[in-house]
């Protein structure tokens, strides 16, 4: 288990530029927030990019984990750029820009953990939530959870400015955002507290459990809570859900299955919506590029 904590929360962000195979990576290593801070912003333009054309947007959290397994903690990438690169040359899916953000490091529980579910905790049940510890005795919040205040970085900052300075549609059919693990959580909180802007979420591994342990945990309960009074109308959203079945993503399945019977009472079917298990895979970067092209179809066709 101290491998898979290890593995779910720790990031460590080298400051390089990821080298791409496809498409072209403008950076932006200091991008200024007033809502959260500075960070690393990448935004991914695919080859031929014309400025004339607008294209769809997809949002991508960890931002410093999809490109260049060179530069990356764990020596694995999603590959995004040669999915993409592909998919768009073979014209499975139409031509995207993505806006990759680098994640809050130590503070990256907080920043993914969705703020609404927790806040619908007692107090004593939060309170036991901050006082839980990674395995080298660091905290595993690192702070008070600010999920609410990220999302607004993203929909009033971030966005005004790819919007300004890119080729982009700006409604929410043309806008999506992905992620795994902690990542697939804030997706899609993000397309729940903000319909108007997203138009379809990519939650990869989703870490359902919010936590290391399934027993006694309140998490998973208050997730469904919320997705049963916040899922956007499916006719105008589209989601995706997927996991594996070793390390980590083996605890999935049964919190997974509950969150598919809210998708279908909320009549989602199977034009907006996929949960997809994967035999053998596991909690990894390398995991997540195997497939990444199945949800990118769904998703941006």
């Amino acid at each position: 288990m101290k491998n898979l904590v290890f593995l779910l929360l720790t990031i460590v962000t080298f400051g390089q530029t990821p080298e791409v195979s496809s498409g072209k990576i403008i950076e932006y290593k200091n991008f200024k927030s007033e809502i959260i801070g500075e960070r690393s912003v990448r935004i991914w333009l695919p080859e031929n990019y014309n400025p004339k054309v607008k294209h769809q947007v997809l949002y991508a959290n960890d931002g410093q984990m999809l490109w260049d397994e060179t530069i990356t903690w764990n020596k694995q990438e999603w590959k995004l750029d040669e999915n993409l690169g592909e998919l768009i040359r073979e014209k499975k899916i139409k031509p995207t820009i993505v806006v990759a953000i680098d994640n809050a490091d130590k503070n990256r529980h907080s920043e993914y953990f969705p703020q609404k579910p927790f806040e619908s905790l007692s107090q004593k049940k939060q309170d036991s939530l901050y006082n839980l510890f990674r395995n080298n005795n660091q905290s595993l919040f690192g702070g008070k959870i600010y999920s609410d205040e990220y999302l607004k970085f993203l929909v009033k900052e971030l966005k005004p400015f790819v919007d300004k300075n890119y080729s982009t549609y700006t409604d929410a059919p043309h806008t999506f955002i992905m992620g795994s693990s902690m990542g697939g959580l804030i997706s899609m909180y993000a397309i729940c507290e903000y319909p108007e802007v997203f138009g379809g979420a990519i939650c990869m591994s989703t870490h359902w459990l919010g936590i290391f342990a399934s027993e006694n945990n309140p998490i998973p309960l208050a997730f469904q809570n919320y997705l049963k009074a916040n899922l956007p109308n499916p006719k105008t959203h589209k989601i995706y859900f997927d996991f594996g079945t070793e390390t980590l993503d083996k605890m999935y399945e049964p919190f997974q299955m509950k969150v598919d019977e809210i998708m279908k009472t909320k009549k989602f079917g199977k034009k907006n919506w996929q949960t997809l298990k994967f035999d053998g895979e596991d909690h990894s970067e390398k995991s997540w590029a195997k497939r990444l092209s199945i949800p990118l179809t769904f998703m941006l066709k």
